[in-house]
Order: structure tokens, then C-alpha cells, then sequence
């Protein structure tokens, strides 16, 4: 099993490869299935706060109710097999597809232990002028069996709200956070439309990654989308298993993830030449060696960062 791949297929072929992803390895999965909401074609011309808006209408997102049933209960069943024993799965859902995706954990054995609700604090309009404005998705979190990982310090210290004293608060089941904007959201060769549709916030991601994994441990994203999954997997040490079956968003992904990698290793080299270079000046200091001039010396301390 190789870490750290990107897969352009189909979910269901990767994830019942046991060469490619090997049964009971992986800590946490995050999966942002299909939705199937697509083919009603709403649109907002010029809006005032945030310019056209398309609903979601793509090829991918559309199913008959049966083949969404059946297809939510493989992969999720498909999945079950590759989570460790102690393992987390977290489903994106709304409230459409929910009860798929709760049938299907509890029909494939697992423990739903929260509903996390995402409040999104910039929400988009409501089209329609006939229901409320929807302002919430939800992230079912369910576990394989006992001993998951709950880092319970990491997220409390991950929680915004904190005690009137300014001490951490224990983080609860509901997350006020803005959908992606600005330069987290990735944007199509025009730059004007967003590349993909559904992408996930970074700060979600976070705060699953850190609180429901430890270093080193494998995260897989069946859906992986624009890639935020491996992009902060990659970011807190953790080994990454993402599949994608539409090419455009592969590509995506593999430039994401090389920014982050050369970012790593550009901090990594200067975190080394910091080091460095403190010792060389305590070993002057401790009169180990000494400066042939005040000019060395400076030069050393300027180099550090």
C-alpha cells in the first residue's frame, strides 16, 4: 500500500483493492459524497453580496433515489473495511441525503456518535423566496468500534468560544465558520467561477484532523473534490489516501498538495539554517571559538529567522 496517493477513479475500485488501500489501515475517513441535489438550474444574476450564483448542477450529483440508496450503502460498506478497528468516519451531508447515509451506518454496524452542524456564517441566498434560507450542512461522525481517537485538549483548544476567564471551552457539536472564500477557494482558469462546487473549509478539516487522528496515522478521502483533505493532512503530518474520479479536480489536487509540499520543504531549510546558525553564535558566546570581527558576528544573527 503506497501513502500519500491520489487516485483518479472510482471510489468503489480503490477502496476494494486491498494492493492499493489494505483492510483495517486507515485512522479517519472524510467523505463528501454526492449530495444529489443537481438538475434544477436556479441561478442569481448579480447579486450584491457575492455576484452570480449557479446552484449545483453537475453530472456527478445525479442519480435515481434507488441508485443513490444502493450507492451510499457500497461505499460506506466498502469503507468499513479499509478503518482500522478503532477507526472515525465523517460524512458530509445536509439534510437531503442524511437518513441515506444514517441507514447505512447502522446497517453496516456503526455507532453514530455526533451530528456536527456546520453554520455557515455567509451562507448563500435563497432562490426560491418560498422556504427559509439554508444556512446549515451537517457531519455525521461514527466510529468502527471502541477506542477511537478523541483528542479532547487539541479541540478544546481548536474551539473559538472560549470561558469568560479566556480559558479553552470544551467544543461543542455545532460550527460557525464561512463557506470558502478569498484565496482558499480554488478558482477555474478564468478565475472567476470556483473550480469545484462543494469545497470543504480548511478550518472543518482541522479540526478533524487534529482532534480525531495523531501523527503519522492515514486519512482517506473517497470524494476528495478539490483536495482539502490531503492539503491539511499534509499539513499536520498525517499520510493521505485521496480518490477522485473526475480528472479536472485530480489535476487540482496534485498542484495543491506540490504547493504545500514546497512550502514544508522551504520551512524546513530554514528552521535547519536558524538552528544552525543560534549555535554557532552561543559557541561563540560560551568562548568555544571566537570572531575574527564584530563583522562575523553580525553576520551570523542576521541569517537567523
Amino acid at each position: 500500500m503506497q501513502l500519500n496517493q491520489i487516485y483518479n477513479n472510482d471510489c468503489l475500485s480503490i477502496l476494494n483493492d486491498s494492493s492499493k488501500i489494505q483492510p483495517s489501515s486507515v485512522q479517519v475517513i472524510f467523505a463528501d459524497p454526492p449530495y444529489n441535489l443537481s438538475g434544477n438550474g436556479l441561478k442569481s444574476k448579480n447579486s450584491k453580496t457575492g455576484g452570480d450564483f449557479t446552484m449545483i448542477n453537475e453530472d456527478w450529483d445525479k442519480m435515481g433515489e434507488t441508485d443513490f440508496i444502493n450507492f451510499t450503502n457500497d461505499w460506506i460498506k466498502s469503507s468499513k473495511k479499509v478503518l482500522k478497528p478503532n477507526g472515525s468516519i465523517f460524512i458530509a451531508c445536509s439534510y437531503h441525503n442524511m437518513g441515506e447515509s444514517m441507514m447505512s451506518l447502522k446497517a453496516n454496524g456503526f455507532e453514530v456518535k455526533n451530528i456536527i452542524t456546520w453554520n455557515k456564517s455567509n451562507a448563500m441566498p435563497n432562490l426560491t423566496r418560498r422556504v427559509l434560507t439554508h444556512t446549515t450542512e451537517f457531519v455525521i461522525w461514527a466510529v468502527k468500534g471502541k477506542g477511537w481517537i478523541f483528542n479532547y485538549d487539541k479541540l478544546k483548544e481548536l474551539n473559538p468560544d472560549k470561558k469568560q476567564d479566556g480559558t479553552d471551552k470544551q467544543m461543542r457539536d455545532i460550527w460557525t465558520m464561512p463557506l470558502c472564500q478569498g484565496k482558499e477557494r480554488l478558482r477555474d482558469e478564468d478565475g472567476r467561477k470556483a473550480l469545484h462546487p462543494t469545497q470543504k473549509p480548511e478550518e472543518l478539516l482541522k479540526r478533524i484532523v487534529l482532534g480525531f487522528s495523531n501523527e503519522n496515522d492515514v486519512i482517506l478521502d473517497p470524494f476528495a473534490g478539490s483536495g482539502t483533505t490531503p492539503y491539511i493532512a499534509k499539513e499536520y503530518n498525517r499520510n493521505f489516501i485521496a480518490i477522485e474520479k473526475e480528472e479536472k479536480y485530480v489535476k487540482a489536487i496534485e498542484k495543491r498538495v506540490a504547493i504545500k509540499h514546497k512550502k514544508q520543504e522551504k520551512q524546513t531549510s530554514l528552521s535547519k539554517e536558524c538552528t544552525t546558525n543560534r549555535r554557532r553564535e552561543q559557541g561563540y558566546s560560551a568562548g568555544l571559538f571566537s570572531f575574527d570581527s564584530q563583522i562575523e558576528l553580525n553576520k551570523v544573527r542576521n541569517l537567523q529567522v
